[in-house]
């Protein structure tokens, strides 16, 4: 990347509108930061370059000979490594890098690459490229992390473990149905992501700036080239849509909160406190100052960039809050979302790793499960079935007999002797429970064995929904590969084309 020369004249691509060279302070503040997104938006430049001048020529606005000629400089920089192409700051961003590329070897064929297009439509190509590219990275990222989800809950169908609700014990579930929990919500995310998908998977290709071209510009046909499943039918509204990166980010926060939520559990289970898993040595980092620490480092970064991402979800707020026609705002959005994308796509990865990788401490989660008077709410219910009091009774009952348990140190059982003293003192009377029963309320596995209804943490419903989860993940599948299989056919209808056109210059 080179500093400006002050002798250029300004930006080579504006014209003779202005008498004056950028100023440097301009150039550090706003061009540097333009500049610094062509990583991100250069495969897609040169896809929107190649379509709208071969569009052209199929239009008859640019001639044979220059239009082939510029077809064939355009494959030449496509097959150019970025790293070898010095960009100048002072030419402002870079598609006027590109341009300048150009005229340095044909300045009459490189004269008609901005016929019919203003400046920002290019970036505003190849920023949706670089959108729907990491879209559908993610959602096999997605897909991967739920299959990781439900492989562990196939594993685990019949291991019983404490679930816990304000970090007490709460009921004993499976641990399958726990890891399930997590699995729908990315179901959603799935679906968020290709509705997502199908709104960037747009193009505003062929917009002449605000209210259309005088020029025979084919906008579907330039959508056909570039992969898109159609124009954006308003060419204001093509411009700048500052909804977009608001619904990118908030996807992004969504299906982030998912993954946080679970690893902020896992951090928790992996203390010696709780005990409840270990996670592998690779997803692990060590203390420098105190050698017994094994830090749950990979849990505690997806914590923290699900924090940084949703703060950058209200900047893409922020930054659309302009009047309706101020487009160079979204300069902080062209980068700034492809990068969250990639954030998000390698979080989503390191979770599915942290799955594989986990150890369950399943012995230890089957003792936790009969702790905490995990049974409480059963032995209200079975009070409510057996004994005919209603359930707010029952609960009274359950509730006064935990105190009074808890008081005289029975630990985590409620006998029968204390059961009988709470009924008495809130219906008058004594309640009869039969041992086997009282037994059975022990028994953690009993307990969720008795959750058979739809969504139940029973190992029959359970079953159920990993049956479910794995066909839905197929059809997700499917799309995966369709649609990458549709926009690499077009990429690859476009540049025959292009080497077609530049043949005949």
């Amino acid at each position: 990347m080179s500093e400006p020369n002050s002798t250029r004249s300004r930006g080579q691509g504006e014209g003779a509108r202005l008498r004056e060279a950028p100023a440097p302070e301009l150039i550090q503040a706003s061009f540097r930061l333009e500049i610094a997104d062509t990583p991100i938006l250069w495969r897609g430049l040169g896809l929107a370059d190649l379509a709208h001048i071969s569009m052209l020529l199929e239009a008859g606005v640019v001639p044979v000979k220059p239009g082939g000629r510029l077809l064939a400089l355009l494959l030449e920089l496509e097959a150019t490594p970025l790293e070898t192409i010095e960009l100048d700051l002072a030419l402002e961003d870079a598609y006027s890098n590109r341009e300048a590329w150009l005229r340095r070897r044909d300045p009459e064929a490189a004269g008609w690459m901005g016929a019919g297009r203003p400046r920002r439509e290019p970036a505003t190509i190849a920023y949706r490229i670089a959108v729907r590219e990491r879209l559908l990275t993610l959602a096999a990222g997605l897909v991967d992390l739920a299959s990781a989800l439900v492989a562990r809950a196939r594993e685990n169908v019949d291991t019983v473990t404490p679930d816990y609700t304000y970090l007490q014990h709460a009921q004993p579930t499976s641990l399958a149905h726990y890891l399930l929990s997590f699995a729908y919500p990315v179901l959603r995310d799935l679906e968020r992501l290709e509705a997502c998908f199908a709104r960037a998977n747009r193009s505003p290709a062929g917009i002449g700036n605000i209210n259309g071209s005088r020029l025979p510009i084919d906008r579907a046909r330039l959508a056909e080239l570039l992969g898109f499943d159609g124009p954006i039918v308003h060419t204001r509204d093509a411009m700048w849509q500052a909804d977009g990166p608001v619904e990118l980010m908030a996807l992004v926060v969504a299906m982030l909160l998912g993954v946080d939520r679970l690893a902020e559990d896992l951090q928790i289970w992996n203390t010696s406190e709780f005990d409840l898993v270990e996670l592998a040595d690779r997803h692990a980092r060590v203390s420098l100052i105190m050698p017994q620490k094994k830090n749950p480092y990979s849990l505690a970064f997806i914590r923290g960039l699900t924090g940084t991402l949703m703060g950058r979800m209200v900047s893409m707020a922020a930054v659309g809050k302009t009047p309706s026609a101020q487009m160079d705002n979204r300069i902080f959005a062209i980068g700034e979302v492809p990068r969250a994308l990639d954030q998000t796509i390698d979080a989503v990865r390191l979770m599915a790793g942290v799955l594989r990788g986990l150890e369950f401490r399943t012995e230890t989660m089957r003792a936790r499960a009969n702790e905490g008077f995990a049974h409480a709410t059963d032995l209200a219910e079975v009070l409510m079935g057996s004994c005919g009091i209603d359930y707010r009774t029952a609960h009274r009952i359950v509730g006064l007999a935990i105190r009074k348990a808890l008081e005289q140190g029975h630990g985590d059982d409620v006998p029968r002797t204390v059961l009988e003293a709470a009924a008495r003192e809130v219906v008058g009377r004594a309640v009869s429970l039969p041992d086997r029963e009282l037994a059975g309320l022990r028994d953690p596995h009993a307990i969720v064995a008795t959750r058979r209804g739809l969504g139940g943490a029973a190992p029959e419903p359970v079953q159920v929904m990993i049956e479910e989860l794995d066909r839905e993940l197929d059809r997700h599948r499917d799309w995966h590969r369709d649609t990458v299989k549709r926009l690499a056919h077009a990429e690859t209808h476009l540049a025959t084309l292009a080497r077609t056109h530049a043949s005949r210059a």
